[in-house]
């Protein structure tokens, strides 16, 4: 199946009418239209892809499908209810055409990280299809399932959500055989205002997983622990839970990686991963577990953590010019926070062990206590310093300070966090730079390599 035929799109989008012929790519940006695509025209809250229909259709699309009418020409144009469902419709067809086998994974936090473990498993027995970047959403999800092709044997896929109802629209998109949920954290508690609110949404993953399929469960997250759905096989892992079905001993976290000993069936395999961090050892048993029940021997599955890869601001460990840079900027909760601080309070450093913060977003009602947190926490740990900017971080650094950090200093703006880090860093020092996306603190760690 390398293209796609125009009379079942219509069909299978509930379109006004049938459209004949064929299509070899579907897209959803004009720049993105070669001759003999579909254009679906989708509608958010700061663009309108119908504005954009007759340039694709100059470009040489075929068909477009559009949920307003205009003046673009009917015997090309599909109408639709809504071009995202039928955006949708159109991945689930190729989903379903293709039929590989499928992994979904959602969480508050870790779902990226998780996501490139299981693939580094998954590939080491199948052809595999990963989500690219962040594209995990309701666009980006379809988006990626269309880059199937018959060459595909396996598609591993994150989901995100910032709403009831979200997952399972993603779920019963790519029907996966295999489920995984990372945590229950407080990400997203502005819109959602709970976390029970936010373990219903990430339970919707349940709603599109096949009848008796295996759904991976965090064990030591005690809002997941003991759940149970007589329509799917769930399997806990941990490491402070004993009872989980897949758990690991014997961690040693060494600089830039870790080793431990997996434990499952009554069984032990040795297991490295090129990261620092129980946390990541917990993202590891997932992916472990996915090997396992697509039927990779254990052992295998295990020795296929090695091949996984740090990437895209996460936890990149990075000597420069005789101090340590940890790039860890993509993004932050409460929850990942704490396993970063933790992480570095048990690195290995020849000078100081330096926390380079930004705000967490998104955190509604908590957002103050969780940066209070956060600075008491790095009293706890014996950070040497920590300096921070944004509105909220500065609860955060005074926080730290009334903890015992010795050093500490918050900047109103990002700038300021960044000449007073370029000043003061000194060979052994190590800095974690750790903030929401949002906060863009990426520009600080670019600065850094550039004048320190």
């Amino acid at each position: 199946m390398n293209g796609y035929s125009l009379s079942e799109i219509s069909e299978w989008v509930c379109a006004d009418k049938k459209l004949f012929g064929t299509v070899d790519r579907i897209v959803t940006d004009s720049r993105q239209v070669t001759p003999g695509s579909l254009f679906v025209a989708l509608e958010g809250e700061n663009f309108d892809g119908h504005q954009f229909i007759g340039q694709a259709l100059e470009k040489g699309a075929v068909a477009v499908i559009a949920h307003k009418k205009g003046e673009e020409p009917a015997e090309k144009t599909l109408y639709v209810g809504n071009t995202e469902r039928a955006l949708r419709a159109l991945a689930r067809l190729r989903r379903i055409k293709i039929d590989p086998v499928t992994v979904g994974i959602t969480g508050s936090v870790g779902k990226t990280t998780t996501r490139e473990m299981i693939a580094a498993v998954v590939r080491q027995k199948y052809r595999t299809l990963t989500t690219q970047e962040n594209l995990n959403n309701n666009i980006g999800v379809p988006q990626t399932l269309l880059q199937l092709t018959p060459e595909h044997q396996a598609a591993v896929i994150e989901m995100g959500m910032t709403a009831l109802g979200e997952i399972e629209e993603l779920a019963t998109t790519l029907l996966p055989q295999v489920g995984v949920i990372t945590n229950i954290g407080v990400s997203h508690m502005e819109r959602l205002g709970s976390q029970q609110n936010i373990r219903r949404a990430k339970l919707e993953i349940v709603q599109g997983l096949r009848e008796g399929a295996p759904l991976l469960l965090n064990g030591d997250d005690p809002l997941l622990w003991g759940y149970q759905n007589p329509d799917c096989h769930v399997i806990f892992y941990g490491i402070e839970n004993k009872n989980c079905q897949i758990t690991a001993k014997d961690i040693i976290v060494l600089m830039g990686s870790t080793t431990f000993t997996i434990c499952y069936q009554g069984e032990q395999y040795p297991a490295h991963i090129p990261c620092m961090g129980p946390h990541n050892v917990l993202n590891a048993l997932a992916a472990f577990g996915v090997g396992v029940c697509l039927g990779m021997e254990p052992k295998e599955a295990a020795a296929a953590l090695d091949k996984y890869q740090v990437s895209g601001w996460r936890q990149k460990i990075t000597p420069f010019h005789g101090f340590t840079v940890v790039e860890d900027c993509y993004n932050a909760g409460p929850e990942s926070m704490k396993a970063a601080l933790t992480t570095l309070a048990g690195m290995p450093c020849q000078g100081r062990r330096i926390a380079v913060l930004a705000d967490m977003l998104e955190l509604g009602y908590l957002a103050e206590q969780a940066h209070r947190r956060i600075g008491e926490l790095a009293g706890t740990l014996h950070l040497d310093a920590v300096y921070a900017y944004g509105p909220l971080s500065r609860l955060l650094v005074e926080a730290a300070k009334e903890s015992g950090v010795p050093d500490t200093a918050w900047f109103e703006g990002k700038q300021a966090l960044t000449d007073h880090v370029i000043d003061g860093v000194r060979k052994g020092d190590i800095l974690w730079v750790k903030g929401s996306h949002g906060m863009a603190l990426e520009t600080l760690v670019e600065a850094v390599y550039q004048q320190a």
